[in-house]
């Protein structure tokens, strides 16, 4: 079939792989006119770097990226809380990486590009608008071309035009009130080099880890980090823009902030680059598919960055989108995607929205008081351990039975 994407993220460049895997001629429309590698880290859940090595590009990913050994939440005064372990050494199929968001979407369109053309992804093409008969679809751009196609699948990200279209009466931005700061600085590596930490709690929290598999062989860390501030009066969600620079005075916040392997005043200060963004998702969709076009990853199930799941999620996608199409040509592939993949999402989406895995941050902050307080006199490990299973079970990463 012929088949358009709408975005080339990294849920759209996977979409574009797994489909062109399966036979079909795939293109990818790109509203700007220029690709940049933007962005600062993300992780890749071991589930989705499964995919990600069986489209070929996992030797390129163990370059360019961090194999995470562990996800630790601490409190703010650095107590272990609890260590997650994500790597193969733990019983996953496939590691878990953490990488820079630019550097994984150009490998994904470098693989693009070598394997369907330079052509295969036309970039300044924003969608418009759609229209669909029994024969297929046809997608008119803002410079007023027009593409015929088989299917459309809409991967245009959080402000979806495709989503737009589905659902033109859709509620705005579901926002509660925390504002994150981004960025990374190359400095001294912490930990074992290999490391996640997040630290705090609901309402002052702090995201910590490398991204750099180039700066790791050079003996120094690409650390990326994100400050995360609950405030009671929240910015209006439609102000969001992730390319913002953020101001500085959220540092001061932090510093009370005291881990044993890394000094969080001198990383925010170091840094040179700091964006600002709101933590937003939207509802869960009743439906994605509407005939011959169909939702996949934020497009589709925009969540908050909580266990770090998004763009591992939007992987699943691609694959399941694939493999069902695989069985079944045309619309009833696409809602047999669908029926897979939406009620999985929307419990993430929602799971999130109550902390996920990061519950256990909370825990800890209603009961440690101090540094003096000892983990293990105020929680058990298997309080701990059920809320991380849980979220294992939800998100769909499961360790293999050893």
């Amino acid at each position: 079939m012929k088949i358009a994407i709408s975005g080339a993220g990294i849920g759209g460049l996977a979409a574009a792989l797994c489909l062109h895997e399966k036979g079909h001629d795939v293109r990818v429309y790109e509203a700007v006119e220029r690709l940049q590698p933007l962005g600062v880290g993300i992780n890749v859940m071991p589930h989705a770097s499964g995919v990600l090595h069986g489209l070929g590009v996992g030797a390129a990913l163990d370059e360019m990226a961090i194999r995470t050994r562990a996800i630790e939440y601490r409190t703010r005064f650095g107590h272990l809380i609890q260590s997650d372990p994500r790597s193969v050494e733990a019983g996953f199929e496939y590691p878990q990486y953490s990488v820079h968001r630019g550097e994984l979407q150009f490998l994904l369109l470098e693989a693009v590009r070598s394997r369907m053309g330079q052509d295969a992804v036309v970039l300044g093409k924003a969608v418009s608008s759609f229209t669909q008969d029994e024969r297929g679809v046809h997608t008119d751009f803002a410079d007023g071309t027009r593409h015929e196609c088989d299917l459309l699948i809409g991967a245009d990200g959080f402000r979806s035009m495709v989503r737009r279209q589905l659902h033109p009466q859709e509620a705005p931005p579901h926002y509660e009130g925390t504002m994150m700061w981004r960025g990374a600085n190359l400095q001294a590596p912490f930990a074992d080099g290999r490391t996640m930490f997040i630290a705090g709690d609901h309402d002052v929290k702090f995201v910590c880890y490398p991204i750099s598999g180039r700066a790791a062989r050079d003996g120094k860390a690409l650390i990326n980090w994100v400050a995360e501030v609950r405030h009671d009066r929240p910015r209006a969600a439609e102000e969001a823009d992730w390319t913002r620079e953020g101001d500085r005075d959220f540092i001061a916040g932090f510093s009370g902030f005291q881990m044993p392997d890394l000094d969080i005043s001198a990383l925010l200060k170091n840094t040179q680059k700091i964006t600002q963004y709101p933590m937003i998702d939207r509802d869960p969709l009743p439906w994605w598919t509407e005939g011959r076009v169909t939702l996949l990853g934020d497009a589709a199930h925009p969540m908050y960055p909580m266990g770090a799941n998004g763009a591992s999620q939007a992987i699943i996608d691609a694959r399941v989108l694939a493999h069902s199409l695989a069985a079944q040509p045309g619309p009833k592939g696409l809602l047999t995607y669908e029926a897979i993949r939406r009620p999985l999402t929307t419990e993430v989406v929602l799971n999130n929205r109550n902390s996920g895995p990061e519950r256990v941050l909370d825990i800890a902050a209603a009961r440690v008081k101090g540094p003096e307080d000892r983990i293990k006199d105020l929680i058990s490990a298997a309080e701990l351990e059920e809320v991380a299973a849980n979220y294992r079970q939800v998100a769909g990463f499961l360790k293999r039975a050893v």
